[in-house]
C-alpha cells in the first residue's frame, strides 16, 4: 500500500482551534449592537462639534450678531427619517432651528464629506447626496425614529451650539442680535433617541463644560 497525505490528530485539533478564534471574532461582528453604535456615533459628532468651535474661534465682537456662528450640531428630518448635520451660521444669517447652508456646514474627517442634509422629502435638496455624509443619517443607518431625539433636562431645542470655551448653548444664539449669551445651558441637557426595535439611548452634556456622555456610560 502506498502512503497517502493526511492530517495528523495535531493538525486537526489546531485547525480547529483556528476555526474556533475566527468564529469568535465573527459572530459579534454578526449580531451588531446597532443601539451602542448609533449612540457612539451621536456621542462622537457632539464631541466633534466642541472641537471644532475650541479650535475655530467663531467671535467677531465688532459685530452685534456674532453668537450665530457659533458650531452647532443640529437635528432634523428628511425622507420621514432623523439626520444631524454640523456647521456654523459664519454669514449670521440667522436660523429658527439651528439649520446652516451647505457651504456653512463641517467636513467629516471619516470621509471628507459634508456634514449637512436637508429636511424635507428629499435629503439632499438641490444638491448631490453623494457629497453628503453618511454618518449622518442616523434614521436610515440605524434604524432611529422619526421624532428623535427628545429634548429634556437643560435643553429645549433639539441643537446644540459651544462657544470658544465649548460651553453649550441650545437656544437664544442661532437668533442673537445682541451677545447676551442668551440660551447657554444651565443644567444637564439629555437627548433621547427611540429606535425601531424599541430600544432608547440617551446623550447627556453636562452645563458649562459642555461634557457629553453616554447615559449609563460615564466613561464613554
Amino acid at each position: 500500500m502506498k502512503n497517502r497525505p493526511a492530517f495528523t490528530l495535531l493538525e486537526l485539533v489546531m485547525a480547529i482551534t483556528v476555526m474556533g478564534i475566527l468564529a469568535s471574532v465573527a459572530i459579534p461582528r454578526l449580531n451588531r449592537d446597532l443601539t451602542q453604535e448609533a449612540a457612539d456615533n451621536v456621542l462622537a459628532s457632539i464631541r466633534y462639534t466642541q472641537h471644532l468651535a475650541l479650535l475655530d474661534d467663531k467671535h467677531k465682537f465688532d459685530k452685534a450678531k456674532w453668537q450665530r456662528r457659533f458650531w452647532r450640531i443640529y437635528f432634523g428630518t428628511c425622507e420621514d427619517k432623523p439626520y444631524y448635520a454640523i456647521g456654523t451660521d459664519d454669514d449670521m444669517g440667522g436660523s429658527s432651528n439651528g439649520r446652516v447652508d451647505l457651504n456653512e456646514s463641517a467636513i467629516d474627517p471619516a470621509n471628507g464629506k459634508q456634514m449637512w442634509a436637508h429636511d424635507g422629502a428629499t435629503c439632499e435638496g438641490s444638491h448631490t447626496l453623494s457629497d453628503l455624509s453618511p454618518n449622518d443619517f442616523i434614521g436610515k443607518k440605524y434604524g432611529i425614529v422619526k421624532g428623535s431625539p427628545t429634548p429634556s433636562g437643560g435643553c429645549t431645542n433639539k441643537y446644540i451650539g459651544f462657544d470658544h470655551l465649548g460651553r453649550p448653548y441650545n437656544s437664544g444664539f442661532v437668533n442673537s442680535s445682541t451677545p447676551d449669551n442668551a440660551g447657554r445651558i444651565t443644567s444637564e441637557c439629555i437627548l433621547t433617541f427611540t429606535l425601531t426595535n424599541g430600544k432608547t439611548f440617551a446623550i447627556k452634556i453636562e452645563p458649562e463644560t459642555g461634557y457629553a456622555f453616554i447615559d449609563g456610560q460615564p466613561d464613554s
